[in-house]
């Protein structure tokens, strides 16, 4: 399976609790930080939610 990398671009303060959450969840925690994941489907609409905070590599 392919994977991707994502990274954390801005900062998730003062963002809705929702996307805080999904940011969470993806396992990003600071700004900068890269995390490589499976390309799934579930993956995919979580990014597609918080795009505008996020820097997608594939």
């Amino acid at each position: 399976m392919s994977t991707i990398k994502i990274k954390l671009i801005k900062s998730p303060i003062g963002k809705i609790p929702k996307h805080r959450k999904t940011i969470t969840a993806l396992g990003l925690k600071k700004i900068g930080q890269v995390v490589e994941k499976n390309d799934t489907p579930q993956i995919r609409g979580m990014i597609k939610a918080v795009e505008y905070m996020l820097e997608v590599e594939e």
